[in-house]
């Protein structure tokens, strides 16, 4: 191969591998005085996933009524709006400030939540959906006790 096909090579493959460490290791965190961990975030990104943790609280809060009214059909569609769909509208440039933790916690949540949409349409037991959204609930409760979104200005 030529001399600028191999730098060319080299410089791609060293910007992946910057891109890759900017995503595993974010520099927006620090622990915080409560002992939980800052990620300091823009207000703009702070306010997205703020947005997408009261959406869960809302797919929560409806597949539990659908679930006490016996109606399936809509446990389901609130299921599927909190899943896995719903990650689309996070940047990369904010994904890349989360810490790996935090990350696995929000994609396992989604993939939760898909998982009940799928049971509530294939099984319609209302027990086996409130077991789920317990599941659910526990990984809500970790990320609030180790996280705190701390709005900083833009640089």
């Amino acid at each position: 191969m030529c001399k600028i096909c191999w730098t060319s090579l080299t410089a791609a493959l060293l910007l992946i591998a910057f891109a890759g460490y900017k995503i595993m290791y974010p520099a927006a965190i620090a622990p915080s005085a409560d002992g939980r961990m800052t990620i300091e975030l823009t207000a703009g990104e702070r306010d997205l996933v703020l947005t997408e943790m009261r959406d869960f609280l809302i797919s929560v809060q409806t597949i539990t009524e659908a679930v006490t009214t016996e109606n399936m059909d809509m446990a389901v569609k609130a299921a599927r709006k909190a899943g896995t769909t719903a990650q689309g509208a996070v940047p990369l440039s904010l994904v890349s400030k989360l810490p790996n933790e935090f990350k696995k916690l929000g994609f396992d949540t989604h993939q939760q939540f898909d998982q009940i949409g799928l049971d509530a349409e294939q099984l319609g037991d209302g027990s086996q959906t409130i077991k789920q959204l317990s599941i659910i609930m526990q990984n809500c409760i970790s990320c609030h006790a180790g996280y705190k979104l701390v709005a900083v200005a833009e640089k």
